[in-house]
């Protein structure tokens, strides 16, 4: 006979109400949202890995919501209303992040946000009237008459060479991504939702009053409704050919004695990031250097775009220190054609909540609610 090992006793995965694919800030977001409006459903969130090694714990630690030239594009491809209810959802998550946890929580720091920009990019002329036509429409969302301020003399206080203008959002901050998914995590367990690590789906079928999960550790899990929380890696799982995945590289210095630069920072359209990490420098991104070879699930980091970033923090922010390069890494984000969120049904009783377009931390909360609303027809 063949023995039974603790992980196979169905007494111990007993049918659930929801099961959620995926630990990172949408599943744990949703899991939330999900018990904060029905306490008494039985969910349960299933990650592949021992944490969650997606966009949500290897991203560049941003709670912004659209540097300018950012804003100015999707204005032109989404439409100036669609592009302010997707920016009011990223600004609206930021806040609901700080509702529920502790700024030493999630050691969010309020250092504010600036954009560089260079006069081949827009002209400083059509620079302030587009800075101030922003500034009109953001009235509503932030509170603010001015959330963007052209504020120049502060490019060399901070380090920064070989940009024309620069762009301030003090609105915005720096988080410690990893400090807030271990905090969520705590809080999800201790609300009475599982979260099993370690095990990776395998396939899912829809049966007349279930969903069956098969996964590669050979657990079979049932569930009245199924969410895919798995961003980019949605394509792995199940068919879902609109999110492009999009690898976002980083580099990060060796600590740098008396750096003077403090805040987030974006360049053209936000394709650059970089931040202080304490007295290192954190830089990302380049993937428009080679947008095809970086539309990949593949996590390692390539020689062409960390020597793009490496000339990038040479000639623009760190060209008087000395230093090293002492970490490399990158994560995967997932982009839609749209560049808007997919919350929705792909199937009976089956739903996705995907795709935040490199705007996870501050969309998540939104998103949460909106596919909760969705599901809650077949709760």
């Amino acid at each position: 006979m063949k023995q039974v090992t603790f992980w196979e006793k169905e007494s111990f995965f007993a049918h659930q109400d929801i099961i959620i694919i995926g630990a990172g800030f949408m599943g744990l977001w949703s899991a939330f949202e999900l018990h904060r409006q029905y306490p008494k459903l039985k969910i349960t969130i299933l990650e592949r890995n021992v944490i969650p090694k997606g966009a949500s714990t290897r991203n560049a630690g941003f709670a912004c919501f659209g540097s300018p030239t950012e804003l100015i594009h999707d204005a032109g491809l989404l439409g100036v209303d669609e592009m302010l209810n997707v920016a009011a959802m990223r600004f609206k998550g930021i806040q609901k992040i700080r509702t529920y946890f502790t700024d030493e929580q999630i050691g969010l720091d309020p250092c504010g946000g600036y954009e560089c920009i260079l006069n081949s990019q827009i002209s400083t002329e059509e620079l302030d009237e587009k800075t101030a036509w922003l500034n009109g429409l953001f009235a509503t969302i932030t509170g603010k008459a001015q959330t963007f301020i052209r504020n120049n003399s502060k490019m060399d206080l901070l380090g920064l060479k070989g940009f024309d203008n620069l762009i301030e959002n003090s609105l915005e901050a720096s988080i410690h991504s990893g400090n807030l998914v271990h905090t969520f995590m705590s809080r999800i367990r201790n609300s009475g939702i599982q979260i099993l690590t370690g095990i990776e789906i395998a396939g899912w079928e829809s049966l007349s009053d279930s969903i069956v999960i098969e996964t590669k550790q050979s657990i079979r899990f049932t569930c009245n409704q199924l969410l895919f929380c798995t961003n980019a890696f949605t394509s792995d799982i199940t068919v879902f050919p609109n999110i492009i995945p999009a690898r976002g590289q980083v580099i990060v210095t060796s600590p740098i004695p008396d750096l003077a630069l403090r805040g987030t920072f974006h360049f053209d359209e936000g394709f650059y990031y970089w931040r202080n990490l304490g007295d290192r420098i954190l830089l990302g991104g380049a993937r428009n250097q080679a947008l095809d070879e970086e539309r990949t699930n593949d996590l390692t980091v390539t020689d062409l775009i960390q020597h793009v970033l490496e000339h990038f923090l040479q000639q623009h922010i760190a060209s008087t220190y000395q230093y090293r390069i002492d970490y490399r890494w990158s994560g995967i984000m997932g982009f839609t054609d749209n560049k808007k969120p997919f919350a929705g049904s792909i199937g009976k009783g089956v739903y996705a909540a995907i795709a935040c377009n490199g705007m996870g931390v501050a969309l998540s909360p939104l998103i949460a609610e909106e596919i909760t609303a969705l599901m809650s027809a077949d709760i």
